[in-house]
């Protein structure tokens, strides 16, 4: 027969198991709190019991829980660090014991003002999680004036462990979902600039460009028309990135719009390309079509299919230098039609690969000041692409080239997930 002492110690442990099973069930921060310092009270047999962590604003310890709990004056407390018994337990991250309680410098008196009691005894150890203190729990005069004794210690210590866990769990959750809300914010700040920056730059930008062009329409002077020439071309490059922003607005809010109708893709990918073959000249690039003879056709909206692959190819063209290569071909495979943008230009370093679809994204920055854009592009592509149920990916080796896919559905609704199969590249890249 067990004594009745060991007893008592089987029962506070099963009781303590129960109260850290209990732990996990919390959904909010302060019921779980609270609930640590009911069970202090508890297993320690004691009159009061509290909880302080670390405020990093004041460099004070704070009370984040207490028993009885209609104690409010300590929410108003804070404890300072250094000469308070609840500090030393802090900052040397072991328990302390103090059994008499009223002549102990270390006790913070201004606690037992706003407690409304005397305090007799009190034993504290600190809240750790990975070798880290997070902070205190004390509990204040253990009942029928008895003395703490180190099986106490033992029980809080067990249930500081156990409660460490799951409030920086909690703690981790909170700050998880203040930082998603910040985020939300931010990205509504973001679209309601883009809304507002794409609106308002489009109509001067309309003025700038039909004043422009009607000038350079009467002038003769060679020098002045070639002024003019620079100003449309700025001109057209921000109307590039106004529209991109607009795009990049339309698809965030979901008012972009598919108008679907069969397209030939043959014919799309010949008029995309011929709108970039004076660009492709102007700098010494290869730009051709491979696109088989039989008839490769798709559902889709062709002005948003044009809008992806030109973005694509501009890519291309802004990141090949002069007298390199760019082939735009398709071909047919099982259900769907895979159109590729191959370039031998400068490549894509490894890092940067998961991110060149990101709105903003912009590789390296001395590629950007030599290339500039605003890293919209691929995107606003990446959008007209999935919106078709298609997909788009890119594989790249730095200094050597990239190869851009599209793959698209022939059908409207096919499944979202797309054969790995179907994802492989050419076996052989035309430019090595």
């Amino acid at each position: 027969m067990p004594s009745s002492d060991s007893g008592k110690r089987i029962k506070r442990i099963e009781r303590l198991l129960e109260i850290s099973r209990d732990f996990g069930t919390s959904l909010e921060l302060d019921p779980l709190l609270q609930s640590v310092a009911s069970a202090a009270c508890e297993l320690t047999e004691s009159q009061i019991s509290t909880i302080l962590m670390y405020e990093e604003e004041t460099d004070l310890l704070k009370f984040v829980a207490w028993l009885p709990p209609e104690k409010e004056a300590l929410k108003r407390l804070r404890v300072p660090l250094e000469k308070s018994l609840a500090g030393r337990v802090y900052t040397q991250s072991r328990p302390i014991i103090s059994e008499n309680a009223s002549n102990d410098p270390r006790i913070f008196r201004e606690l037992e003002r706003a407690l409304g009691v005397k305090i007799r005894s009190v034993m504290a150890v600190p809240m750790i999680f990975r070798s880290e203190t997070i902070g205190v729990i004390e509990t204040i005069n253990k009942r029928d004036n008895t003395h703490y004794t180190e099986e106490d210690v033992t029980i809080l210590e067990n249930l500081s462990s156990h409660a460490s866990v799951s409030i920086l769990s909690m703690l981790m959750l909170d700050e998880t979902k203040r930082a998603f809300k910040d985020l939300e914010e931010l990205e509504k700040m973001k679209t309601d600039f883009i809304a507002i920056a794409s609106h308002e730059l489009r109509t001067p930008l309309g003025l700038i460009l039909g004043h422009a062009t009607d000038i350079r329409e009467r002038v003769t002077d060679a020098t002045q028309r070639q002024q003019l020439d620079v100003i449309l071309r700025s001109a057209a490059r921000l109307k590039k990135i106004i529209e991109d922003l607009s795009n990049v607005n339309s698809v965030q809010t979901g008012n972009t719009r598919i108008r679907h109708r069969t397209i030939k893709v043959g014919e799309l990918i010949q008029e995309v390309v011929s709108g970039f073959m004076e660009n492709a000249r102007s700098k010494k690039i290869s730009l051709v079509t491979e696109v088989p003879k039989c008839e490769l056709e798709v559902a889709g909206d062709p002005e948003k299919l044009s809008l992806a692959l030109s973005n694509v190819i501009e890519n291309a063209l802004a990141f090949t230098d002069s007298k390199g290569h760019i082939l735009v071909a398709a071909e047919k495979l099982p259900g769907y039609v895979k159109v590729s943008v191959i370039d031998d230009g400068v490549g894509i370093p490894a890092r940067d690969l998961p991110k060149v679809f990101d709105r903003f994204f912009q590789v390296e920055s001395h590629l950007t000041r030599k290339h500039g854009g605003m890293g919209l592009g691929l995107s606003v592509a990446k959008a007209m692409v999935e919106m078709h149920d298609g997909q788009i990916w890119v594989e790249s080796i730095e200094g050597k080239g990239s190869s851009f896919s599209i793959l698209l559905p022939v059908k409207r609704e096919r499944e979202k997930t797309i054969p790995l199969a179907l994802r492989e590249l050419p076996k052989t890249r035309p430019f090595e």
